[in-house]
């Protein structure tokens, strides 16, 4: 595996559309290249998500079944007691897990929600488990008290370009986005960012996403590719389904740009054949979610990927850090 890549964070549109715009199979052979430049192209490091607060929401993102506008069927819940939350944690480990997640649907925690959420970050740690959440915007001190409670990961997902955001999000900003990344990054916590495609947006909103992303200050650690999960309520529900080729485009496009991070093939998966997600593993897709829920949303049950990777003689493990 190289030592010394060339990481990039100057992509220019045009170099960007080329690459999408590539024979498929050639397109597929300099992403699987760069893969296996950096990468072991047999193993996939495993994640569980594991929503701690739903529902109940302020914000009005479209796709999205917790929102407190929309008319969906999830029942609102509390923030989960810690004791609920390590118990899950030690499933998830049982089942090949290597990093935890938690995810709760706040626009913004209070600092009681912090302090709460690092406890629970201290003992899934305690376990031998890396540790990540996604708990919305941030303060200056929320992010330092993370830090020093030993957070790996932070999630704040971009989920599309700027130019199409204000089509699925109205309450908060794309720069609220980029600040709060910011500070995560600052505070020398991971960041794990990435984006949500067939939302309705176009090519060249799938390439400004990733261009967003691979010339931030420094890459994601580990980039979510999440395919738009229709949810019934929510206003992308009816949205023209998007071409699984297309999809695996976007993988492959992302592995090329960002040659070192963990991309993630994460919501959606359970509407994906067996061979399109072998298609994105090709294409560079190295990292999935464990488990048959990915927050409030179906994901495949586990003895299903199980069975996939060793159809595909592949791993699970690794280093997320590679």
């Amino acid at each position: 595996m190289s030592q010394n890549p060339v990481l990039r964070n100057d992509w220019q549109l045009d170099e960007v559309q080329a690459l999408y715009a590539l024979p498929f199979n050639d397109l597929l052979f300099k992403a699987q290249s760069t893969h296996r430049a950096h990468f072991d192209a047999n193993e996939i490091q495993i994640s569980s998500l594991l929503s701690i607060k739903t529902g109940s929401c302020s914000e009005d993102c479209g796709y999205c079944p917790q929102s407190a506008r929309y008319d969906s069927d999830i029942t609102p819940e509390a923030l989960m007691s810690i004791d609920k939350v390590l118990q899950a944690a030690e499933n998830a480990k049982a089942q090949g897990a290597s990093r935890f997640c938690m995810g709760a649907a706040w626009r913004k925690p209070k600092d009681k929600d912090i302090e709460r959420v690092v406890e629970m970050v201290q003992g899934v740690k305690a376990m031998g488990l890396e540790t990540c959440v996604t708990l919305g915007m941030l303060t200056d001190e929320q992010t330092q008290r993370l830090k020093d409670g030993g957070l790996d990961y932070y999630n704040h997902n971009l989920d599309t370009s700027e130019d199409y955001y204000s089509e699925v999000i109205t309450t908060r900003t794309y720069q609220d986005r980029l600040d709060t990344l910011a500070r995560v990054r600052d505070a020398g916590i991971n960041v794990c960012c990435g984006g949500i495609v067939g939302m309705g947006e176009t090519d060249v909103d799938r390439a400004k996403l990733l261009i967003e992303l691979a010339n931030l200050p420094k890459h994601p650690e580990s980039v979510p590719i999440n395919m738009l999960v229709q949810v019934e309520g929510t206003p992308l529900m009816g949205t023209e389904a998007l071409d699984p080729i297309i999809f695996i485009r976007t993988v492959a496009v992302a592995r090329i740009m960002m040659p070192e991070s963990r991309v993630r093939l994460s919501a959606g998966r359970n509407n994906m054949s067996d061979e399109m997600q072998a298609l994105c593993f090709f294409a560079g897709a190295n990292s999935i979610f464990y488990g048959d829920k990915l927050l409030t949303t179906d994901n495949p049950m586990t003895n299903q990927d199980l069975a996939l990777f060793k159809r595909l003689g592949v791993r699970t493990g690794g280093s997320s850090y590679a």
